[in-house]
């Protein structure tokens, strides 16, 4: 007798992406579906082609989600996608911050931040269905939940981005968001923290996110202030989403500048009130730092400020600019401008606004790493495995399975990709086998390239695709969400 299924897992501790309790089962997999998933012993033996025993201890979760990434070419450039599936990341949500490689192409060098994702020979995609065709080209080793860019709009239809969109421009960047959402985009993002973004004002994000709003599209952004203004941009963005009649995310929500930590206390409860009346979520990374442009309003002797890359001054990478001013004999403000353009990372939050933002029922996990910076972040690398290893393993700060739930169910409810982000039966077989005891990030500051421990084993559309031992393993990934 032919066997049932192509794969069963047996004797796992299942996670299943609810939120629940794990306990001990068995799952099977046929083709890029879970088939069947019950207690141990209750998938018949030998009905599997292949079958692996994960000795109770191992622990078996859905693919973890990443909801906030800048991946959107390096799918595509590396596509192995190492960074990502060496931590159980299986689908990357990219397109954040107003920044996205479709609808824009550019002549010359991408603006800031447009230039976080490469330069001008990146931006090859004037639609999305090309940008789509690329994905299905190369075949990365992850799914892609693909955002469309409100500064990626501005700048394919507008004459002046320092202005408010006209009306007709407004028109051209909907029949974007038309040809986008046809071909399987998730929603829009914007950047309003961006000189590309900033000048749009409620009226045009409403009116662009309200097409999108009309193909089920999701709406994320990157507030125009987490600093002194952060509470006025929360009631900005609430309106703006409210109006549109778009479910919102606010991208890695923080408490911003030395002189703003510990106002998550009246930031969530804002959030949380908002989400009470309007679909409302926020991603988080789990670390103190964050990491963009060099801008020169950033730059200050308040929080450390380490260089993760510089065109005129590659040797200054991973250094402080505190130390490169000194060695200059210049202050940091002269320092960072010598240095431009460049990118950095700014250790400008509080840990206890951090955890207080990964405790909230609202919040997601999403890495917000930058693949192309010279000296990333470590959140590129370790973000996930540090979630559930560091954060709630050790530190107790929730239980494992709400960790799981807030990388796997919650953002692909979220983001409404179906079929993903839970074990059941008839889910996309997007796992990851990983041992709870060990699993925990190497990533550091210093030594941002680690790859993470613990992560034992990743399926992709329930194809092996990377094991701890031999690395990247196939690729299966595909376009997610949306349409497809």
């Amino acid at each position: 007798m032919r066997p049932s299924h192509d794969l069963v897992l047996r004797n796992a501790r299942i996670y299943d992406g609810s939120g629940d309790a794990p306990y001990l089962g068995d799952v099977a997999i046929t083709a890029d579906r879970i088939t069947a998933v019950a207690p141990v012993g209750g998938i018949a033996p030998g009905s599997g082609e292949r079958e692996q025993d994960l000795g109770g201890a191992l622990a078996l979760a859905p693919g973890f989600i990443d909801a906030h990434t800048h991946d959107d070419r390096i799918v595509l450039d590396a596509p192995d996608m190492l960074p990502k599936i060496s931590q159980g990341v299986t689908t990357v949500v990219t397109g954040n911050c107003g920044i996205s490689l479709a609808p824009v192409t550019f002549s010359d060098s991408p603006p800031p931040p447009m230039n976080l994702l490469g330069d001008a020979n990146a931006y090859e995609f004037p639609n999305f269905a090309a940008y789509a065709a690329a994905l299905a080209r190369i075949v990365p080793a992850v799914n892609v939940a693909a955002l469309i860019g409100h500064s990626a709009l501005r700048l394919a239809t507008m004459a002046d981005i320092g202005e408010k969109a006209s009306p007709d421009e407004i028109a051209a960047m909907q029949a974007h968001a038309d040809e986008a959402m046809a071909h399987g985009a998730i929603g829009l993002s914007t950047g309003l923290f961006y000189p590309t973004n900033a000048a749009a004002d409620i009226d045009e994000v409403t009116r662009v996110a309200g097409r999108f709003a009309q193909h089920g599209g999701v709406y994320a952004t990157h507030m125009r202030d987490e600093f002194e203004h952060v509470l006025d941009s929360i009631d900005e963005t609430v309106t703006t989403a409210t109006a549109a009649g778009i479910p919102l995310v606010i991208s890695h929500h923080k408490c911003a500048g030395v002189h703003n930590w510990g106002r998550t206390l009246q930031t969530l409860p804002k959030i949380e009130a908002a989400a009470a009346r309007h679909p409302v979520n926020v991603d988080v990374y789990p670390y103190t730092a964050g990491s963009t442009n060099l801008r020169a309003d950033l730059v200050t002797d308040t929080y450390r400020i380490m260089i993760a890359w510089s065109r005129p001054h590659p040797e200054m990478e991973a250094r402080d600019l505190v130390d490169i001013a000194e060695e200059w004999e210049v202050d940091i403000h002269e320092a960072a401008r010598r240095l431009q353009p460049a990118g950095a990372i700014y250790f400008q939050m509080d840990e206890a606004d951090v955890r207080r933002v990964m405790r909230s029922k609202l919040s997601m996990i999403g890495s917000d790493g930058l693949p192309h910076d010279q000296h990333p972040h470590p959140r590129l690398w370790g973000t996930f495995p540090r979630v559930i290893g560091h954060y709630a393993r050790d530190e107790k700060l929730f239980p494992i399975e709400t960790a799981i739930h807030k990388m796997t169910g919650l953002p692909a409810k979220v983001f409404k990709l179906e079929g993903r982000g839970r074990i059941e039966a008839g889910a996309y077989a997007d796992l990851v086998v990983f041992d709870p005891a060990t699993i925990l990030d190497q990533a550091t500051y210093d030594q941002p390239l680690r790859r993470s421990i613990g992560i034992e084993q990743v399926y992709v559309n329930g194809r092996l695709s990377y094991t701890a031992q031999q690395g990247v393993v196939a690729r299966a990934g595909r376009l997610v969400g949306g349409r497809n």
